[in-house]
C-alpha cells in the first residue's frame, strides 16, 4: 500500500514539475503582456499583474496610438504576421504534396536504388542546418530567391520533407494493397488510385505531416533571420528587434509573443487527435 502511494506521489510530482516547466513561460509571457511598462522594474517581482493594461496590444494592432504615446509598430507587426502565415502555409502545402507523391512511389513502385535513395533522403535529417547555410545562401543569391516567399518556403520544404516522407511511407505501407489491386482490375490508373483511394485512406497521416510541417515552419528563426531580412520577415525575427541598444520593450515583446502563440496553439488544440492518429497510422499493419 505504501509503495503504491509513494509511486502515485512520484508520478504526480513529475506531472506537476513538467506542467510548470512547460506552461510557466507561456503564463509569464501572457501575464507580462497585460502589465504596464512601469511595473516591470518594480521589486519584488510579482507573479500576478498588479495593474491590468491592454496598451501593448493596442500598439501592436494600431489602436489609439496617439493616446498611448508609443512608437507605431502596427505596419511592421501586420507584415510580419502575414509573412509567417504565408510562408508556413505554402511550405506545408508543398511539403505534404511532394512527400505524399514520393512516399507512394517508394512504397508501391519498383525501381533500381529505391531503398538507397529513401535512406539517403531521410539521412539528411542528421545534417545540422548551420552546416549548409553558406552553400544554400549562395544558391539562393544566384537564383534571386533571397527575401522572397518562394525562396523561404522552398527552404522550409527541404528541411521538413524527409520527416514527412518517412512518416507517410509508413502510413502507405500500412494501407491494404487489396483495394488498389481491385481498382486496377476495374481499369483504374495509377493516378486515379492515388488521388481517389490512397489519399482518402491516408488522411490522418497527411494531417499529421501537415501539422508537423506547419509548426516547424512557424517557429523557425535562424533560416528567416538569414534569408528573410526585410520584405518577408516573419514574427520570429521581428519580435527580437523590439530589443534596442538602450531599451528593451518588454511589453511589445510579450504581447507579440502571446499573439504568435495563438495560431500554433489553436492548431494543436483542434487537430491534436488527428496528429496522434496520424503518427500511429503506420504502427500496425
Amino acid at each position: 500500500m505504501r509503495s503504491t502511494i509513494a509511486y502515485r506521489m512520484m508520478i504526480w510530482t513529475g506531472v506537476v514539475v513538467l506542467l510548470i516547466w512547460s506552461l510557466g513561460p507561456i503564463y509569464w509571457t501572457i501575464a507580462s503582456s497585460v502589465t504596464p511598462s512601469e511595473d516591470f522594474s518594480t521589486r519584488p517581482i510579482n507573479f500576478f499583474p498588479q495593474h491590468f493594461t491592454l496598451d501593448h496590444y493596442s500598439r501592436l494592432l494600431g489602436i489609439n496610438i496617439a493616446r498611448i504615446g508609443g512608437v507605431e509598430v502596427f505596419k511592421q507587426f501586420r507584415a510580419a504576421l502575414l509573412n509567417s502565415v504565408v510562408t508556413s502555409i505554402a511550405a506545408t502545402l508543398l511539403c505534404v504534396a511532394i512527400s505524399s507523391l514520393g512516399a507512394y512511389a517508394f512504397t508501391r513502385l519498383q525501381f533500381p536504388g529505391r531503398k538507397v535513395l529513401f535512406i539517403a533522403v531521410v539521412a539528411t535529417l542528421a545534417i545540422p542546418a548551420y552546416a549548409v547555410l553558406i552553400p544554400l545562401y549562395q544558391i539562393m543569391i544566384k537564383l534571386h530567391l533571397v527575401d522572397t516567399y518562394v525562396g523561404v518556403s522552398l527552404i522550409y520544404v527541404s528541411a521538413f520533407l524527409p520527416l514527412s516522407l518517412w512518416l507517410l511511407r509508413s502510413v502507405f505501407e500500412a494501407l491494404p494493397i487489396a483495394l488498389e489491386e481491385a481498382a486496377q482490375l476495374d481499369g483504374a490508373g495509377r493516378l486515379y488510385i492515388f488521388f481517389n483511394i490512397v489519399l482518402p485512406l491516408a488522411g490522418p497521416g497527411l494531417t499529421a505531416a501537415a501539422i508537423l510541417t506547419f509548426l516547424g515552419s512557424w517557429g523557425q528563426y535562424l533560416v528567416p533571420l538569414i534569408f528573410s531580412p526585410q520584405a518577408t520577415k516573419p514574427l520570429t525575427v521581428l519580435i527580437p528587434e523590439f530589443v534596442t541598444k538602450n531599451f528593451i520593450d518588454y511589453g511589445l515583446i510579450t504581447a507579440s509573443g502571446s499573439i504568435a502563440i495563438v495560431i500554433p496553439a489553436l492548431v494543436v488544440i483542434f487537430l491534436n487527435r488527428y496528429l496522434v492518429s496520424g503518427l500511429l497510422a503506420g504502427s500496425v499493419k
